[in-house]
């Protein structure tokens, strides 16, 4: 089994990446792709998939998203192709939240996944996935920085910026301590507009 990879992103599209590591080009089903920019470094927890048919890795941006996903595919009728257009248009909080919340309507809304699919996720992993996980590590990050920083983000949050983008925004402003909400807001707001353009 293949944990994780760590290297540089050779190349991606909307729905892989190529992750150069020791001189080997590593092909990974990724969810988040907009959030990659050449020859940066990163680690990618992986799960290999094989089948007659197929032999893929799967790649997720924490061990808990990873840990997510190992859960929809054990979900009938579900497989991880669909499970990981799920993670790519919805973060693991908003899933994790649908399914302990019953919400089969939002479910649905998701590529492949249809009115007996989202009752099957439901009736499968409901009280199965413990959302406090993955917003007790968020929380633990966010808490060492100032009050007028986590207040920038919550504010970032609201606006509909994904926890994965907010957290190189909050380095950005971690290096110039002493402003206010208000400051650390317009900061975050430039550094996530030309991230998401480059």
């Amino acid at each position: 089994m293949i944990a994780f990879i760590k290297g540089t992103v050779a190349s991606y599209t909307a729905d892989s990446v190529v992750i150069d590591h020791g001189g080997m080009g590593w092909q990974i089903a990724y969810p988040h792709t907009d959030e990659l920019h050449l020859n940066e470094e990163i680690t990618v927890y992986t799960y290999l998939h094989y089948s007659d048919m197929d032999l893929s890795l799967y790649g997720f941006s924490s061990p808990q998203e990873k840990e997510l996903f190992l859960r929809l595919i054990s979900v009938k009728g579900l497989g991880p192709r669909t499970a990981m257009n799920m993670l790519s248009k919805a973060s693991a909080d908003n899933i994790i939240t649908a399914v302990e919340t019953g919400n089969v309507a939002l479910l649905k809304k998701m590529p492949g996944i249809g009115a007996k699919t989202a009752s099957q996720i439901v009736l499968d992993l409901k009280g199965k996935l413990v959302a406090v996980e993955t917003n007790k590590k968020t929380a633990d990050k966010t808490q060492s920085y100032s009050q007028e920083i986590q207040d920038a983000l919550e504010g970032l949050k609201n606006l509909g910026y994904r926890q994965a983008d907010l957290g190189s925004a909050a380095n950005i402003m971690a290096e110039k301590p002493g402003l206010s909400t208000a400051e650390y807001l317009r900061m975050g707001l430039r550094y996530l507009a030309s991230h998401s353009n480059s």
